[in-house]
């Protein structure tokens, strides 16, 4: 995807869903890594069809946490296969933030060019347990705005409580999003082209019930319009999907755990 957007404050409690959020495991035990298996496509096609490029990705990632003074340290490390018009390729990733005792995320270290980190997506890792407990009795819909990753200008839609499922046997809580808006400029992988048209971003996301960890995320972010070249307004649909999805039961909880 272009780039991790965490989306702004939301309205209501479901604030800590978004960035800024006050993460769970501060007050918590930290625990043993967590597997996630990881796929993912990039789709660019301009005019009717004759120009046309796809990116597809499939691997496994791990997240570490562990703290470090009164905040805590994520690691999430992903090992897998690019596939770029045919040609066939092993790739590493990593990505590294360090969450405040405040709520805070901040950026240490981006490794991770293809943006399949559970670290780099629309939503936090992990909630606070205010926001959990929220999330489980939210019954309407809660408008939210969050930047675009093309303008920073805002994209405003919805979040909503879907079903409660289970991931990888883990009692789960969902949320979806839908959010969209205009947008003018060049892409950043696609530098030298410049559209206007308009962005949106979807997906769900679902939180392990017992401590707000991110179990899956499914998210799509799609670009339609045309180049703002005057001379050439070709129409351009760019589409990014990433999928994420616990791949293993919660390990033990590390030495010392409660």
């Amino acid at each position: 995807m272009l780039t991790h957007v965490r989306p702004l404050h939301g309205a209501l409690s479901l604030a800590a869903i978004t960035l800024g959020a006050a993460i769970f495991s501060l007050v918590a035990p930290a625990q043993a890594d967590q597997r996630y298996a990881v796929r993912g496509s990039d789709t660019f096609a301009i005019g009717t069809g004759n120009v046309r490029s796809e990116i597809s990705y499939a691997g496994t990632e791990t997240l570490h946490i562990e703290r470090k003074g009164h905040s805590l340290l994520y690691l999430a490390r992903v090992k897998y296969t690019r596939v770029d018009q045919g040609a066939k390729g092993a790739a590493k990733a990593s990505f590294t933030a360090l969450f405040l005792p405040n709520g805070e995320q901040r950026d240490v270290r981006d490794r991770d060019p293809d943006y399949l980190t559970v670290l780099n997506q629309p939503f936090s890792v992990q909630l606070d347990a205010a926001t959990l407990r929220d999330l489980a009795h939210l019954r309407t819909d809660v408008p939210f705005s969050f930047p675009s990753p093309i303008t920073g200008s805002s994209l405003h839609g919805r979040l909503r409580r879907i079903a409660e499922g289970r991931v990888d046997g883990e009692r789960a809580l969902g949320v979806s999003f839908d959010a969209g808006g205009p947008m003018r400029g060049s892409l950043p992988d696609r530098p030298h082209l410049e559209l206007t048209g308009r962005i949106r971003m979807r997906g769900s996301a679902y939180y392990r019930a017992e401590d707000a960890l991110l179990l899956a995320l499914d998210a799509t972010l799609t670009i339609s319009g045309n180049l703002a070249d005057p001379e050439r307004s070709d129409p351009v649909r760019i589409v990014y999907k990433r999928f994420i999805r616990a791949a293993n039961a919660r390990p033990p909880k590390l030495a010392g755990g409660k």
